[in-house]
């Protein structure tokens, strides 16, 4: 008798147990979200709607400079970079800048760039109205590809911010290695 209390006891210590680490692997996904979304790193990127009639709408301020400059990182079988490592720009001026990826594999490969911007919170102020992070790239075996990112700095970033750093890193995703990558974007004004 003894021991089957004692075996109760023990089953019920493990189903908490199990149960505490399956309720904590669940929360897992809303917890790296709030912590990616007070902290400004990791997000997956979404598409910001209205980017483009902020764009039409803001006044450039040409009595303040800032400099933009960019990173790129890689984790996976590719070359990342962009074409130059900084611009100044006017805070509401619209400016294109490309990034060139390329795959060092013979297979057809997927990827997923993730932005991240320095000082902490100066990405609300950097609006992209286009973007190769807002989806997953393919990439054919062996092939260079070249993707515009279009952007505004809004104008009411803080008078101290004089430099923004827009680092992207770029990962490879489970991907249907069959799939033909979609076209990239026309370069325009590079």
């Amino acid at each position: 008798m003894n021991l089957s209390i004692a075996n109760w006891h023990l089953s019920v210590k493990l189903l908490v147990i199990a149960l505490a680490m399956f309720g904590f692997g669940y929360a897992m996904v809303p917890i790296y979200r709030a912590i990616c979304e007070v902290t400004g790193v990791g997000l997956m990127t979404q598409r910001d709607e209205k980017a483009a009639d902020f764009a039409r709408n803001t006044q450039v301020d040409t009595s303040r400079s800032v400099v933009v400059e960019f990173d790129a990182n890689s984790r996976g079988a590719w070359t990342f970079r962009p074409r130059v490592p900084s611009v100044t720009v006017h805070p509401g001026e619209l400016v294109t800048v490309v990034y060139e990826l390329t795959s060092m594999v013979g297979r057809p490969t997927m990827g997923q760039a993730i932005p991240s911007y320095a000082p902490d919170g100066s990405g609300k102020f950097f609006r992209k109205l286009e973007c190769f992070c807002f989806k997953q790239q393919a990439l054919e075996a062996n092939q260079t590809r070249e993707f515009p990112v279009v952007f505004v700095v809004d104008p009411k970033l803080p008078a101290d911010v004089t430099t923004i750093t827009l680092s992207y890193t770029f990962f490879e995703v489970a991907g249907q290695p069959g799939v033909k990558p979609s076209p990239a974007a026309p370069v325009q004004g590079s």
